[in-house]
């Protein structure tokens, strides 16, 4: 597919990117609006339970949600993990996917035309110790996109997930985490590709999931993690 393909079919779509601030965030918005998307960049914050239909209602027609979603994994061991830590990453993990979904959803259904995109993580199909409630969170991200993906698939809506990690991003790994030399061990012993992916990167496979020629993809969770999972 060239890019200017790829730009027609994503010109005027209505995108809605969620967290537009954080995590994968920025780099959504500036890939969408360059492929000249009408962009609806939020910020607010959707744990509160009504948030997410208020968001929806406001935007109006969305061609295409980014669940974008992110909080402070907390590196706690698995005994200590206390049931305020559980409900704090759940709510701002995992309980807003399925408000926004079932918000947007009637739209797109009505329409037989729509995507939703999850920006997942990769620690789900990778035991990392002592992120037990992090991955558990993300888990259950990738677990819900994959049975809702099958169920809509028949009314043309695509349900997809990027499940990344050792990707770019002011979140999770910040200039002074990257300029740490036991990260850089790390990155070199774990990762096959030896470096993390670019935002840009990461957007564009967001931009493929979202064209309108690609419709074949239903309920995945594709690794975008430089081969640390595969």
């Amino acid at each position: 597919m060239t890019e200017n393909r790829l730009g027609a079919s994503l010109r005027g779509r209505r995108v809605l990117i969620t967290q537009a601030q954080d995590f994968m965030g920025p780099a959504l918005c500036a890939a969408f609006s360059a492929h000249e998307a009408v962009v609806i960049a939020d910020s607010g914050d959707l744990s509160h339970a009504e948030r997410p239909q208020r968001l929806i209602a406001a935007a109006g027609h969305v061609d295409v949600l980014i669940i974008n979603l992110a909080c402070v994994a907390p590196s706690t061991r698995a005994t200590d993990v206390t049931d305020d830590e559980w409900r704090e990453v759940f709510a701002r993990l995992v309980q807003p996917l399925p408000r926004l979904c079932r918000a947007v959803l009637p739209q797109m259904l009505e329409r037989k035309a729509g995507k939703i995109i999850l920006m997942g993580s990769a620690s789900a199909l990778r035991g990392i110790k002592r992120a037990s409630t992090y991955s558990a969170a993300r888990g259950a991200q990738l677990a819900y996109v994959r049975a809702l993906g099958i169920e809509v698939a028949p009314f043309n809506v695509q349900v997809n997930a990027i499940a990344q990690n050792f990707v770019d991003n002011a979140t999770y790994f910040p200039p002074e985490v990257q300029a740490l030399e036991k990260f850089q061990q790390r990155l070199a012993a774990e990762v096959p590709a030896q470096r993390l992916g670019t935002p840009e990167e990461d957007a564009m496979l967001a931009l493929f999931l979202a064209c309108d020629e690609v419709r074949f993809m239903v309920g995945q969770a594709i690794p975008f993690a430089g081969g640390w999972v595969t």
